[in-house]
């Protein structure tokens, strides 16, 4: 099958495009953003699931205690980088990308321009197994960046500020996704660990990420500092994290994060359920296929939600960063199911009993 795509010379086996990773029904390739300061939070993700023939895309709006979504999917024909009122432009790769909303039934619309203001950090892969079969197998490049432009929510328009800060996520390979895949039961112990912590400064960025055993023990780990565009390479780092837990939650009430030398006080200002971006919603979970195109909304009011709920584990907590006098701004993002001894859980879905 032949794709417009394979007229560019990319191709990295011999088969067209549009075959990936030898057939997996659970591989995709992901578009994810985010943009924040103390008052806004939004988000926006686009992904291709092209050996199950889906394509869907979100965006959501964090203002005022409540988060506002909307949700499309579709059949994916080509390599598009739109679907419903969701759309990524690719204006310089890399370096600059447009996201344009449409979605008036939900209130919702928005022209962003996004500019790096770091190159992009090729994380380590992130390769996990349940007995012989595949888990996971990602490749994630993450970058820094600022948006310009504006957004519309039912409470009014938001012109972003210069230098409204943000990050990039591009993300492919293999990872659980749409409808469970037929066969026997998986033997992986039901536990993960993720933290996510991009963080951006006025001279430079950080970036740490760690998938954690249940005793903190990480098995896959990355610490790097991230200069300015054109100022030098990134810079890779030993690095940990040091949770402060928020009684009866899986989140954080503080926390702390050693890149190399920089030690770095993590202060959460408001949370984003990734829900809204599609990540374990119960209707609008990821890769899963709708009869054709289908667009949805949801409206949360992010302190009436119960932390515990499984659809609600998965959050980006905004912070406030200092760095002795320096202040920034990013995100603490975290998914933790199952135990977790340096949070102070031991059960499936229990909150921490640990004392702030």
């Amino acid at each position: 099958m032949l794709i417009p795509e394979d007229d560019y010379p990319l191709h990295q086996q011999p088969v067209p495009i549009g075959h990936v990773m030898n057939g997996h029904p659970n591989a995709y390739d992901r578009f994810w953003f985010n943009g924040y300061d103390e008052n806004l939070f939004f988000a926006v993700a686009l992904g291709l699931y092209p050996n199950r023939g889906v394509i869907d895309g979100a965006f959501s709006v964090v203002r005022d205690g409540v988060q506002r979504s909307v949700f499309a999917s579709d059949a994916l024909s080509g390599r598009p980088t739109a679907v419903g009122p969701v759309r990524i432009e690719i204006v310089e790769p890399l370096r600059v990308n447009r996201v344009v909303i449409d979605a008036p039934d939900e209130g919702l619309a928005a022209d962003l321009v996004y500019t790096r203001r770091t190159v992009a950090f090729e994380e380590q892969r992130q390769t996990m197994h349940d007995g012989p079969r595949v888990f996971m197998d990602v490749t994630r490049a993450t970058q820094m960046g600022t948006w310009s432009g504006w957004l519309e929510t039912p409470e009014g328009r938001v012109e972003l500020r210069d230098g409204t800060y943000g990050t990039k996520d591009r993300s492919w390979g293999v990872r659980p996704i749409g409808e469970p895949l037929p066969g026997a039961p998986g033997v992986r112990a039901p536990q993960l660990c993720f933290w996510w912590a991009p963080l951006n400064f006025k001279d430079r960025a950080f970036h740490f990420t760690t998938f954690d055993a249940p005793d903190g023990r990480p098995l896959i780990r990355s610490a790097v500092v991230l200069p300015l565009d054109g100022s030098g390479e990134p810079q890779l780092f030993d690095g940990a994290l040091r949770p402060t837990p928020l009684a009866g939650t899986r989140r954080c009430a503080a926390a702390s994060v050693a890149i190399g030398a920089d030690t770095i006080t993590l202060e959460p200002l408001g949370v984003f359920h990734m829900r809204g971006a599609g990540y374990g919603h119960p209707e609008f979970g990821h890769g899963r296929w709708h009869g054709g195109l289908v667009i949805g909304g949801e409206t949360l009011r992010t302190d009436e939600v119960d932390p515990l709920d499984y659809h609600h584990l998965h959050v980006q907590q905004i912070v406030r960063a200092c760095r002795g006098d320096e202040i920034g701004y990013g995100v603490l993002e975290s998914l933790i199911v199952g135990p977790y001894e340096p949070l102070g859980v031991s059960g499936l879905l229990d909150g921490s009993v640990l004392v702030n």
